[in-house]
């Protein structure tokens, strides 16, 4: 297992919501690293196993399982990591936690030669179309990271291991592999980067955590029509409550009308105007 820049360069770039954690529904509790979220899946009132979603900003381990052990105990137990994708800020405390919880880490297999150390995720896009995040990109790792030795596949039935009574559903276009999670009980979606509820390319609305439904980070999203075919996607769920890998959960006719508004006007409302992951004007 390789140490890599994507899970060891620490950014100095957070929000007010950093160190906070929020239960978003019995079982499942949202924790903000900087400007990442990650998820605790289990009930302390039942038990100490737990499931971890995502796994953070760079150099961030440590404050995870101080979390996990303020929240399930100190003999909590770790049973499994799922990832809704590969990027740096949510891979960035996975290293250092296998170190000392050798346990299974699941993720969609399109996603496994950046996590098995073979290819890296294409740059950042500074130039694009965007805010003071967007233009910070270009210090954003994209180097990939190789945990071979823990990576599984999630199972083709759709089921996901150790939680359940949850799904995964692939949602491409932030990345080839990018999947959300959805229970349909609550009907709760943890949609990593499909959309998130904060505009991730703006400075202030990113340190203020601004909660609003918006399609993927524009300056790291490569493939804006499978992007929107998964936002549809998602919508066809009618999530009561959905927690995204960036911003506040958010519920009820706030969250089903913004889903409908990114749908309905995805392209002038995420895409951006110019960047080199823009598809351009095909001739007629």
């Amino acid at each position: 297992m390789e140490r890599s820049s994507s899970t060891e360069k620490v950014l100095p770039v957070t929000s007010i919501k950093d160190g906070s954690g929020i239960e978003v529904v019995p079982g499942v509790y949202c924790y903000t690293i900087q400007i990442a979220n990650v998820f605790f899946i289990g009930n302390p009132a039942i038990s100490s196993e737990w499931v971890l979603v995502d796994a953070g900003m760079p150099g961030s381990a440590h404050r995870i399982l101080k979390e996990a052990e303020n929240r399930f105990g100190p003999d909590h137990k770790l049973k499994a990591i799922i990832l809704t994708h590969g990027h740096f800020d949510h891979v960035g405390g996975l290293i250092d936690i296998l170190e000392t919880h050798k346990v299974p880490v699941y993720a969609h297999p399109l996603e496994f030669t950046y996590l098995k150390g073979i290819t890296d995720y294409p740059e950042p896009d500074y130039k694009v179309d965007g805010g003071t995040v967007a233009k910070m990109s270009w210090e954003f790792p994209h180097q990939a990271i190789d945990i071979s030795t823990h990576l599984h596949q999630l199972p083709t039935d759709g089921t996901v291991p150790h939680m359940p009574g949850w799904k995964w559903i692939h949602t491409p276009g932030h990345t080839e592999g990018h999947v959300s999670l959805f229970r349909e009980y609550g009907r709760v979606l943890l949609a990593g980067d499909a959309f998130v509820t904060v505009k991730q390319d703006s400075l202030y609305k990113v340190l203020t955590q601004k909660k609003e439904v918006h399609g993927p980070p524009v300056y790291l999203t490569p493939d804006w029509r499978a992007a929107w075919e998964s936002v549809v996607k998602l919508v066809e769920l009618r999530p009561s409550i959905a927690a995204t890998g960036h911003g506040k959960p958010m519920r009820g006719a706030a969250l089903a009308k913004g889903l409908v508004n990114l749908a309905n006007n995805f392209q002038e409302v995420a895409v951006p105007k110019y960047g080199k992951f823009v598809d351009q004007p095909k001739a007629q």
